[in-house]
């Protein structure tokens, strides 16, 4: 099973973007998430969603801004962020799990089995 990221730009500040994230194969994984590295940083939970109850976290950085959803027919997660800054500028990845994770573990990377390959984002005017 792979995961295919998309939807990456350039957009100014205060812009929006679109990020999608799609599962090949037929597994219907119990958690996703997004993450993000900064050229120079660790990498950073941003968004995790739970299929079992739809629970979703969100890293305070991002909260009121970006939000995560999924498309359970075409097995798609996509991240909708709005009101971009340069500080939300670096490469977002996608993740899965197979399971339903708790809740404490959502955003962090070693919870996550699966990856996608990465798309970059660039808020700069």
């Amino acid at each position: 099973v792979q995961l295919q990221a998309s939807g990456g730009g350039l957009v100014q500040p205060g812009g929006s973007l679109r990020l999608s994230c799609a599962a090949s194969g037929s597994i219907n994984y119990g958690t996703v998430a997004w993450f993000r590295q900064a050229p120079g940083k660790e990498r950073e939970g941003v968004s995790g969603f739970r299929r079992a109850d739809r629970k979703q976290v969100y890293a305070n950085s991002v909260k009121g801004r970006f939000t995560i959803s999924r498309d359970s027919t075409t097995n798609t997660v996509y991240l909708q962020m709005n009101n971009l800054t340069p500080e939300d500028t670096a490469v977002y990845y996608c993740a899965a799990a197979s399971g339903t994770k708790i809740f404490s573990a959502m955003l962090q990377p070693d919870t996550y089995e699966d990856w996608g390959q990465g798309t970059l984002v660039t808020v700069s005017s």
